[in-house]
């Protein structure tokens, strides 16, 4: 079972193509055997969430909370470390916020 805040290493889809590739990726939630996730890019440039390598990160990177999807657990490779308690806040009160914004 996989716990919301998790870094995992996941076979994923990219958007434009059928391509796949392992990516990292924070566990929202898990239900029914599927995972909603957030990817994370290692383009510095695009907005997001700063991850830094002292939070366990293997390089400087972005947490994208525009970029959610859903992955069967099969697909995860690994777990890679978790997500601060402040860090996790953060994403899902980003999370909210564009929630609530549809919302208006």
């Amino acid at each position: 079972m996989f716990e919301p805040g998790e870094v995992v290493l996941a076979t994923v889809q990219f958007t434009d193509s059928f391509e796949t590739k392992a990516r990292p990726a924070v566990v929202l939630f898990e239900e029914f055997g599927n995972l909603i996730v957030a990817g994370i890019t290692s383009n510095l440039e695009m907005k997001g969430i700063p991850l830094t390598t002292k939070e366990g990160a293997f390089k400087e990177c972005v947490i994208k909370p525009n970029y959610i999807f859903t992955i069967s657990r099969l697909m995860v490779k690994k777990k890679l470390f978790n997500l601060s308690p402040a860090k996790k806040k953060l994403l899902f009160s980003q999370l909210v916020e564009r929630l609530e914004k549809l919302n208006a």
